[in-house]
Parts: structure tokens; sequence; C-alpha cells
């Protein structure tokens, strides 16, 4: 079975930091690239964050140097830590394979994700 489990989000005021953690079930992501996305209300969904199997990571040119990616593949885990949020990194953060699971023709697989909200 394929799951993912998003948690860790919460209400933080500017300047302030989270971290969230990405519990994934199933063989398929332990050797695969892992992204955070985020959707914000009226918007498309955006990857910000990547780490390749091997640890490599890469950002979005709008949480660089603030966010950073990190597994630990024995807990089969994959975090997110933010610092210096802002109020525009509000969202309903996700995490998946890059590209995204797809699970039938059209449609991909995605958790139930997990609310960021930050503050003025």
């Amino acid at each position: 079975q394929v799951q993912l489990v998003e948690s860790g989000g919460g209400l933080v005021q500017a300047g302030g930091s989270l971290r969230l953690s990405c519990a994934h079930f199933g063989s398929i992501f332990s050797a695969r690239t892992m992204g955070w996305y985020r959707q914000a209300p009226g918007k498309q969904r955006e990857l910000v964050a990547l780490i390749t199997g091997g640890g490599r990571a890469n950002y979005a040119d709008s949480v660089k140097g603030r966010f950073t990616i990190s597994r630990d593949n024995a807990k089969n885990t994959v975090y997110l830590q933010m610092n210096s949020l802002k109020p525009e990194d509000t969202a309903v953060y996700y995490c998946n394979t890059e590209p995204p699971v797809r699970v039938d023709v059209g449609r991909d697989y995605w958790g139930q994700g997990t609310q960021v909200t930050v503050s003025s």
C-alpha cells in the first residue's frame, strides 16, 4: 500500500520556524527523489524542495536559504525545516516523489497535507 502522511504544520508568526515530517509507506519511495510541495488557495501546487535518494537537495528560489530538506531512510521519513517564515509561505504542504506518484490515468496520489499558516 502506498501512503504519505505529513505532519508538523501549525500557526506561527513571521520569522518563526517549523519542522515538517513526511512518513512514507511503500517500496516505491526509498530510492526515489522526494519533494515537498505546497499549495495556497487559488494557486497551483508548486515544488519547493527536493532530495534525491542519495541526499542531494535542491530548492525553489523563493525558499532557498530558509528551508532545508533532509531524509532519514532508516525511518522512512522526509523532513522540511522551515526558518525565517514569511506570510507568503502560508499553504498546505505535501510530500511526494518528484515527479508525483500517479495512481491512474490523469490522477496523482496526494496525502492529506499539513497546513502552515504564517501571520504577519
